[in-house]
């Protein structure tokens, strides 16, 4: 089973974004609160993050409000026209250094997304008034079969 770190935080209002090193397989569940335009998915550390929205260079993998996955500037896959997130609906991502797959309300949506190379991080982003609330361990829905929440790297001197 791979492990992962805790970590809780909310993203709202214009522009913010935020990111924390992943190890292992994690997953990640986000809480639809408020619909704008909004990102979510996994991104290098030389990801531009005021430059909205990610997806559009090699250093981000995000799925977008539109329930378009980005990377390179080149849509990767797109969620089914009836399954695009609504206010409330909780979001699953899990990432295994490959492939980034999507989640929505526990449900797999069989969209899966690769490209990005190297070091990831979780990514985060809102803007136009939404409100998303991330969680990074005691999820909504039971993760996947392999997947946990994210762990913290620790170093014990």
């Amino acid at each position: 089973m791979a492990s992962m770190f805790t970590c809780c935080f909310g993203c709202c209002g214009e522009g913010g974004s935020g990111h924390v090193p992943l190890k292992e397989m994690p997953t990640v569940q986000l809480d639809t609160h408020h619909m704008g335009v909004w990102g979510v998915g996994v991104a290098t550390q030389k990801v531009n993050l005021n430059q909205v929205p990610l997806g559009r260079d090699t250093n981000s993998l995000v799925l977008r409000h539109d329930g378009s996955v980005y990377h390179n500037n080149e849509e990767k896959n797109r969620l089914p026209a009836n399954s695009l997130p609504q206010e409330g609906d909780v979001i699953g991502i899990t990432y295994d250094h490959v492939e980034m797959n999507l989640y929505l309300n526990g449900k797999n949506m069989h969209c899966p997304a690769s490209g990005i190379r190297g070091t990831v991080y979780p990514v985060v982003y809102v803007d136009d008034s939404a409100i998303l609330d991330c969680q990074f361990s005691d999820f909504y829905h039971t993760a996947p079969q392999g997947f946990e929440k994210i762990l913290f790297e620790q170093q014990i001197f």
